[in-house]
């Protein structure tokens, strides 16, 4: 009897359902925020002591995310560099024996694999999502925009992370706000998904003009996609404002049942414009075991002082 040959497959293997790489879209002017992003990438702007961009790798990488692509473009020089090793720095930290800041050097260099690409010209998010094709091949990936910040002790992007496995699609972040403010954000029509906190996206809208939104929930800065969005982005013209939108693509894979959303409820941090920014910093200053007691002393006897200035109490002192 002869030997039995095991037949070798000639069919490409299946594509991976786990997730291990990111996309940080980071390429663009920051023009809400100049002059102070003249030279400096709004990415890169402090929140505390770390720059905003820094929090949204840190999420990432606790999501177990080790492959972290940044989509950047002229002028972000710095985010490479923050995401790099800076020897002198180290070295000038390690003679002092200061282990402390030794290691907040060190930390953004050891978060993940981080990768960079140009965009080129800043047409849109769709497009940005697009230029991370190549980086990311065949095989679901996670989308996270630097605006908005997920507290630390949040497990959002965990759980679009397990709804992606398993009901396989793409699946983006929800969060129910005011109907008044919803214009402001990609708006989601959805159904129930008989799972608690998990519904199934029908259709989505950017920015829907007031009155004609679908739901009162918005798209927050947080994806989990099927590289199957690749093939639809290529085919997408330019939407709202003269860009490819991802919303608009992500509509057409919605119309297959194929888009899910978890909503969320947590703490969520918005670094989008000026206002935000500020009750960003404040808001995690006062989570700091080292700076938050303090600091949130200072600021009821600031906010005290406020008011007395308001109502002209204790002679008009300036509060300070």
């Amino acid at each position: 009897m002869g030997r039995m040959i095991a037949s070798r497959s000639t069919t490409a293997p299946a594509p991976s359902r786990t997730v291990r790489k990111a996309v940080v879209p980071a390429a663009g002017l920051g023009t809400r925020f100049l002059p102070a992003t003249k030279a400096t990438p709004k990415e890169m702007l402090p929140v505390v002591d770390k720059p905003a961009i820094q929090y949204v790798v840190e999420e990432a990488a606790a999501a177990g995310l080790d492959d972290i692509l940044m989509v950047t473009g002229r002028h972000k020089r710095a985010i490479e560099d923050h995401f790099d090793h800076a020897f002198e720095l180290e070295q000038a930290l390690a003679a002092k024996g200061d282990t402390v800041r030794l290691d907040a050097v060190r930390d953004p260099a050891r978060l993940a694999d981080i990768h960079h690409i140009r965009q080129g010209d800043p047409l849109g998010l769709g497009h940005a999502v697009l230029c991370a094709r190549h980086h990311v091949g065949d095989q679901p990936f996670a989308v996270l925009l630097g605006d908005d910040l997920i507290d630390p002790r949040e497990t959002l992007l965990s759980r679009m992370l397990e709804v992606r496995e398993r009901y396989a699609g793409s699946v983006v972040a929800l969060m129910e706000v005011d109907p008044a403010q919803i214009h402001r954000y990609g708006c989601a029509a959805v159904e129930p998904a008989g799972e608690d906190g998990v519904v199934r996206v029908t259709g989505l809208v950017e920015k829907p003009a007031q009155g004609t939104a679908p739901s009162r929930y918005a798209v927050i800065g947080r994806y989990v996609l099927d590289p199957a969005v690749f093939h639809v982005l290529e085919r997408t013209p330019p939407g709202r404002g003269g860009e490819i939108q991802l919303t608009d693509a992500l509509q057409a894979l919605a119309a297959d049942g194929t888009v899910h959303g978890v909503v969320f409820d947590g703490l969520r941090y918005d670094t989008g414009d000026k206002a935000d920014y500020l009750r960003t910093v404040v808001r995690l200053a006062c989570t700091r075991p080292d700076l938050g007691p303090g600091f949130a002393r200072w600021l009821r006897e600031f906010v005290t002082e406020l008011e007395e200035s308001a109502t002209g109490g204790r002679n008009g002192r300036r509060a300070a």
